[in-house]
């Protein structure tokens, strides 16, 4: 029976940044897929989706700068700065081409990389993102408060938008457990990127995606909401949109076995691609 591999060594140094990470490895051809987090998330949220896919497909989780146990580098100006990190990941493991799963900010960069380097994907999974998240008065507002207060004075208004009630009734030890993930982000890493999100309006190269892309969105997402998803899915062309019940912000916490069924289905229905390492 084949086992996985996954990569001892977590860490690659990259342009003076250092990101963690892991690399899952399948046997085959299939196209490997890379997730990209959401903010004031680690790549640990991903955990119960790669378990499930393992031995399907390669897959690559990693840490944005300045999240989890990455480097703040230079710091975050803008989503091109986490471009040129994931960029640069997916040259150091010589993919050719991948299929880019994004989360939240991780489907704005996942867009972004896409406008950039357009012959490197193969396909988009854009999970409850946008082309545009929140106004400049919100993110301010956010920016001042976690200046001035910490991260832990918007966890709990965090915590409901990214979870559902019932998360938040069945699933305690769950919900405490990413509260303490997202209050022990690095400051300077989530501050950087919600302004990098507050700068961001993707409108125009939205409409110029030309490869298969998936949307999803949880039927109770309070942060990206199904009309903004659904918003999204109709600027692309030929883009699947599709909605995951009884999840909010972070389906692959809460529904894994629903989003992995959509990936797979998704996968299967690209066209064969070339190995995992060209």
């Amino acid at each position: 029976m084949w086992l996985r591999r996954i990569e001892i060594v977590p860490f690659v140094s990259i342009g003076g940044v250092t990101l963690h990470h892991r690399h899952v490895e399948a046997p085959g051809t299939s196209r490997p897929i890379v997730f990209i987090n959401s903010l004031g998330t680690d790549f640990r949220i991903w955990d119960d989706v790669v378990a499930r896919l393992a031995g399907e497909m390669p897959m690559l989780v990693y840490d944005k700068r300045g999240h989890g146990l990455s480097d703040f580098g230079g710091g975050v100006r803008s989503i091109d700065d986490h471009v040129d990190d994931l960029d640069a990941l997916i040259d150091h493991f010589g993919f050719d081409k991948v299929v880019l799963f994004g989360l939240s900010v991780g489907g704005m960069i996942a867009q972004r990389l896409y406008a950039r380097h357009p012959e490197c994907v193969e396909a988009l999974i854009l999970s409850d993102t946008a082309h545009k998240i929140g106004t400049a008065e919100s993110w301010n507002t956010r920016i001042a408060t976690v200046e001035r207060d910490g991260i832990e004075a918007i966890a709990e208004g965090i915590m409901k938008v990214w979870f559902t009630p019932q998360f938040h009734a069945k699933r305690a030890a769950d919900l405490a457990g990413c509260c303490n993930m997202l209050t022990r982000q690095a400051l300077p890493g989530y501050i950087g990127t919600c302004m990098a999100v507050r700068d961001a309006d993707f409108t125009d190269s939205a409409r110029r995606i030309a490869v298969p892309t998936l949307c999803i969105v949880g039927d109770q997402d309070g942060s990206t909401p199904p009309d903004l998803v659904r918003s999204l899915a109709g600027m692309i062309p030929g883009a699947r949109f599709e909605v995951i019940r009884d999840a909010a912000h972070i389906p692959c916490i809460e529904q894994p076995k629903a989003l992995v069924t959509l990936i797979r289905d998704f996968v299967a229905s690209l066209p064969e691609g070339k190995s995992a390492h060209g």
